[in-house]
């Protein structure tokens, strides 16, 4: 089954919002593919705003996290209705930055990711192992541990909507990336592990990006393996040059 690529741009806590929205047009103004999902992910303060200014433009908008309550006394937090009214179509669930400094685990996960489902965005399920996990081969432990524990529960029909990401946390922001073979082969284990779980249909229907210093350089190799299916990429999209260079490669 054919899968849509996807290259999301993850902006992290950079740019004010005066530059976010000169970044995000720049990357629409460049964008010369029509046949992938292109997604860029400001900060909350520059989420409407982006959203505006790409209101013409295919380039789509998620959040960079999101609460499990919809309202109420929860000082500093951004619920999915919020995230949805603001232009999000997306948004990341477990990232690695999340679990490392702020405590996100398996369970926060499921509810975050149950609670976008509601919002009716669309969650992209961040997992993956610390260098200390891969080099004790405790690898597809974690990563089966992290998809089981948020996706515990979910109907078929609400798995279609879950894009996954694999972001090994040795590979981020350290320069280091995963080779091509061992991208490819944790995807192909977390395409069966949700074939067991679900069935192949929805396996095969799953979107799966790599996360992990991908740059125009590195990205064509990765993004051609056959189990990957697109980029989730951190500092490389705070340009559009090497944002779009890893566009074109895909």
């Amino acid at each position: 089954m054919s899968r849509r690529p996807m290259i999301a741009g993850n902006w992290k806590l950079n740019l004010t919002v005066e530059e976010a929205v000169s970044l995000a047009g720049e990357i629409a103004s460049g964008l010369m593919r029509d046949d992938l999902d292109v997604l860029v992910i400001p900060g909350f303060l520059a989420l409407e705003p982006v959203a505006l200014s790409l209101s013409s433009s295919p380039v789509l908008v998620g959040g960079q996290n999101l609460f499990w309550q919809e309202q109420g006394a929860y000082t500093g937090e951004v619920s999915g209705p919020q995230l949805k009214a603001a232009g999000a179509r997306y948004v990341l669930v477990g990232h690695s930055e999340r679990r490392q400094y702020f405590g996100e685990t398996e369970k926060t996960c499921r509810l975050r990711l149950e609670a976008a489902l509601k919002a009716g965005l669309r969650p992209i399920l961040c997992v993956g192992e610390t260098r200390d996990e891969r080099e004790s081969g405790q690898t597809e432990g974690v990563v089966e541990s992290q998809l089981a524990g948020a996706l515990a529960g979910l109907s078929a029909g609400e798995m279609a909507e879950v894009t996954i990401a694999y972001e090994p946390v040795w590979a981020i922001g350290t320069g280091l990336t995963a080779s091509e073979e061992q991208a490819n082969q944790a995807h192909a284990y977390i395409r069966g592990w949700i074939g067991s779980r679900f069935d192949k249909l929805v396996a095969n229907s799953t979107g799966i990006l790599y996360g992990g210093s991908v740059k125009s350089a590195n990205a064509a190799g990765l993004l051609h393996q056959p189990e990957v299916d697109g980029a989730l990429v951190g500092g490389a999209s705070l340009s559009a040059e090497s944002f779009l260079g890893i566009i074109q490669a895909a």
